[in-house]
């Protein structure tokens, strides 16, 4: 499209330049015939009259909004000049064959600009969607991979025979695996583009056991849960995914022993998660690919929670004051089971 335009862009100024020039070959054209015309009065396409001689305008071309002119001397005569005149009208006659006949050539060009840019583009496009094709495909190779890894040192772990004393470091590792499975279910969940299963649950049943597991890889951070909870009718999984996604943000950019407080409300039907962070500056544009205020990760995880809640048709809001923490609410009336 930037291509396209620019070459129609430059068609148009080319053409327009082109119009101004030929116009002033028409009354270059015109003059020549008047100055002949003059001399033996043998032309039936100027009008003539005889008005009284100002030599200061004597043989060159006058346009005035009604016609183009031009004052002739008279042999013998100092008193008056020879006026041959063409009209606005003929002349805006002779300008409209010149603009319908350039318009067509700006339409050709137009024409053959758009052929050129699509060959452009797939030209051009092309390798770029090839790598993005291989990279999606090697993404899924990975995750598909790494399924079987991650299963063994899962069992492994819990069928670990520990003491006491080295209870944390297992409970580290458990947590390390969790965080690798979550990254990967984001990860699916950012490439795949399917049909959802549609089932019933509680909210607060998801919000209870995603903070559970949230809390155990942020000891740090306070939670807090006002529940008063309903049923919805959407994707369990792409659900837990949004709430896995606004928690673990709320934990890993909130302020050192901080609170994450979350509020369910079965009246207005919302779910609102609110830290105590350091605030966000470009509301506009968290939920953009790759957009990221910190230097921790990658900046896909609110891509992906504005992803799937579009196609679960879930509202999210958000509000933030620099200093004081952010809050990200869920919408669910249109999910929300009716009593």
């Amino acid at each position: 499209m930037v291509f396209f335009v620019s070459l129609a862009l430059l068609g148009g100024i080319l053409v327009y330049f082109e119009y101004l020039k030929q116009e002033r070959e028409i009354e270059a054209e015109l003059f020549t015939k008047m100055k002949l015309c003059s001399f033996d009065l043998k032309c039936t396409q100027f009008d003539f009259d005889f008005v009284p001689l100002q030599s200061t305008k004597l043989y060159q071309l006058i346009v005035t909004e009604q016609e183009r002119y031009a004052l002739f001397s008279i042999p013998r005569n100092y008193n008056y000049a020879l006026k041959l005149s063409f009209s606005q009208n003929k002349f805006e006659d002779l300008a409209y064959q010149i603009r319908i006949t350039l318009l067509e050539y700006y339409l050709l060009l137009l024409i053959v600009s758009a052929i050129l840019s699509i060959l452009f583009s797939i030209y051009a496009l092309s390798p770029l969607r090839r790598a993005l094709r291989l990279t999606e495909e090697f993404s899924r190779d990975i995750l598909h991979d790494l399924g079987t890894p991650l299963s063994a040192l899962r069992l492994n772990v819990s069928q670990l025979s520990i003491s006491e004393a080295e209870a944390k470091r297992i409970n580290r590792i458990k947590q390390s695996i969790e965080a690798i499975v979550a990254l990967g279910d984001n990860l699916r969940n950012y490439l795949d583009e399917h049909e959802r299963q549609i089932e019933v649950f509680e909210v607060s049943d998801v919000v209870y056991k995603r903070v559970e597991m949230v809390q155990k890889l942020y000891p740090d951070i306070h939670f807090t849960i006002q529940s008063s909870s309903f049923k919805i009718n959407t994707n369990q999984d792409a659900f837990i995914r949004v709430i896995d996604n606004l928690l673990s943000n709320a934990s890993k950019y909130n302020t050192k022993k901080g609170t994450v407080d979350i509020k369910i409300n079965s009246l207005t039907k919302t779910l609102t998660i609110k830290d105590t962070g350091n605030g966000i500056t470009h509301l506009e544009k968290i939920f953009d690919r790759f957009y990221k205020e910190q230097e921790r990760g990658v900046g896909i995880g609110l891509h992906i929670v504005k992803k799937l809640c579009d196609e679960m048709k879930i509202q999210i809001t958000v509000e933030s004051q620099i200093g004081v923490g952010s809050s990200f609410t869920l919408h669910l009336t249109n999910q929300s089971i009716k009593n």
